[in-house]
C-alpha cells in the first residue's frame, strides 16, 4: 500500500514543508548533496490524476530560476541514452495533460532555440495544441500543470528532436477528462502518447488501451507505492533514476534508481503476459523501463507562465521528465505494433541495467530495490538506443 508523503519522508530523512498546495522536499543526491525540489501540482483526490513534475526551488520555497540553463539539456539526454544523430522520420508523440498552458507554443519555441533545434511551430506543421476533443477552445489555465507541459514538451524535443508533438489539453485533472485526452490523440496516427500524471491504483479503463501505440505513463514521485494509469497492463510504466556524468566510464554516465520513484504491485490489474515472473508479482508490476527523473540530476526547463511568481529558465525532475524520454525512444524506433511494452520485454540486450539504489522499503525487495535484471523503480533498465524499443 502506498505511503503517504509524511512517512516517506520520515524513512528516508528527507525534510518535508508545505509551500501552497505543493510539498518542497530534500532529495538526497548520490554525492551527498541535496536541492530542494517541490511537487507543482495539489495531491489528487479519488478520481483525479496529479502532475508529477517536481521543480527545484531555492530558500524561500519558489522555483529557482537563472538566466541560462543550468539543467541537463537535449546532447545530455541524447548521449546518455544512445540517441544523439538518430530520427523519427516526423513521426508524433501526444501529450496529455490537464488544463491550459497559454505560453507552451512560445516556451517551446525558446528552448529549442537555446539549443538550436528546428523550429516546431503551429505554422510548421510540427507542433498543434487541442482541447481533449480536439477543438481550440481551451481550458482554464493552471500554473502548476502549465509548468508540466512545459517539462514535457521540453522532453519530447530533447530526445526526439524532429519528433512531432501533439499537445491535449484536458479540461481538468479528473480520470474521465485525461482519458478522453488519451482516446483523441490515439486518433491522430501518433506514434506515443505520455501521460506524466497519475493517482491512487485503480482498475484499468478502455481510454488507456490502444495497441500499436506507445502509451507511456510516470509511476510516481513519492517512492514506493502503485499508481495508475502506470498501474494499466496496456501501458508502458515509467520510473526514475538518477543521472550523473562519469568521464571514467565507456558510457560516460552512471544511474542509480532515484528514491522517490514509484513501484510496486498492483492488485487491481492483472499481470501482463509479456511480464516474466522475475517481477514476483500476480498482477501489473511497475515500472516497465525508466529515464532519468531525480531533480538533483534534474533537467533544463523553459517556462514562462508565472507560477508561484517565477518564470524562465528552471530544473525539474519527477518521473514527468522520463515518461516522456520514453514516449519519445519508442516513436524514435518505430516499432509500436501491439502492445510495445511486450517488445521491451522481450528484447532486454539495449537496455542500460541499473543496479544500485532504492525508492523505500517493501514485503518482497526487488519491488523496491535495484540490481540485476528487473526491479521496480527502474524496470528493466534506461535506453542504450532504440533496439529495446
Amino acid at each position: 500500500m502506498k505511503r503517504s508523503a509524511l512517512s516517506l519522508a520520515a524513512a528516508t530523512g528527507a525534510l518535508m514543508l508545505m509551500v501552497g498546495t505543493t510539498s518542497a522536499v530534500a532529495q538526497p543526491s548520490p554525492t551527498g548533496s541535496a536541492h530542494r525540489a517541490a511537487h507543482v501540482c495539489a495531491v489528487p483526490v479519488p478520481g483525479t490524476a496529479g502532475c508529477h513534475a517536481m521543480v527545484v526551488v531555492d530558500a524561500s520555497g519558489k522555483p529557482q530560476v537563472t538566466a541560462t540553463p543550468s539543467g541537463y539539456g537535449p546532447a545530455d539526454i541524447q548521449s546518455a541514452y544512445g540517441l544523439a544523430g538518430l530520427a523519427s522520420g516526423g513521426r508524433t508523440v501526444a501529450i496529455v495533460d490537464a488544463y491550459d498552458d497559454p505560453t507552451a507554443e512560445a516556451d517551446l519555441a525558446t528552448y529549442r532555440s537555446q539549443y538550436n533545434l528546428p523550429a516546431c511551430t503551429t505554422a510548421n506543421g510540427c507542433f498543434r495544441k487541442v482541447n481533449q476533443t480536439g477543438g481550440t477552445s481551451h481550458p482554464r489555465t493552471d500554473a502548476g500543470w502549465a509548468t508540466e507541459i512545459s517539462l514535457d514538451l521540453d522532453m519530447v524535443s530533447a530526445a526526439c528532436p524532429d519528433c512531432k508533438i501533439l499537445l491535449v489539453e484536458a479540461s481538468s485533472a479528473s480520470f474521465a477528462n485525461l482519458g478522453a485526452g488519451v482516446n483523441y490523440a490515439a486518433t491522430q496516427g501518433v506514434s506515443a502518447i505520455s501521460n506524466s500524471y497519475g493517482g491512487s491504483d485503480s482498475a484499468s479503463t478502455a481510454a488507456y488501451d490502444h495497441p500499436g501505440i506507445a502509451i507511456t505513463a510516470s509511476t510516481g514521485d513519492n517512492g514506493y507505492g502503485i499508481e495508475s494509469p502506470a498501474s494499466f497492463g496496456t501501458v508502458v510504466a515509467v520510473g526514475g533514476t538518477s543521472l550523473k556524468k562519469a568521464s571514467g566510464t565507456a558510457r560516460g554516465w552512471t544511474e542509480s534508481a532515484w528514491s522517490g520513484a514509484g513501484s510496486g504491485c498492483s492488485t487491481l490489474n492483472a499481470k501482463p503476459s509479456w511480464q516474466t515472473s522475475a517481477t514476483q508479482c500476480s498482477g501489473k508490476a511497475n515500472a516497465d523501463v525508466s529515464a532519468v527523473a531525480d531533480p538533483n540530476t534534474g533537467v533544463a526547463v523553459y517556462d514562462s507562465t508565472s507560477y508561484q511568481g517565477r518564470k524562465g529558465w528552471q530544473v525539474y525532475g519527477g518521473t514527468s521528465a522520463s515518461s516522456p524520454i520514453i514516449g519519445s525512444v519508442y516513436a524514435l524506433s518505430g516499432n509500436t505494433a501491439g502492445y510495445p511494452a511486450s517488445y521491451t520485454w522481450g528484447h532486454t540486450s539495449g537496455l542500460n541495467d541499473v543496479i544500485t539504489g532504492t525508492n523505500g522499503s517493501c514485503t518482497t525487495s526487488v519491488w523496491c530495490t535495484s540490481g540485476t535484471g528487473w526491479d521496480g523503480p527502474t524496470g528493466l533498465g534506461t535506453p542504450n538506443g532504440t533496439s529495446s524499443f
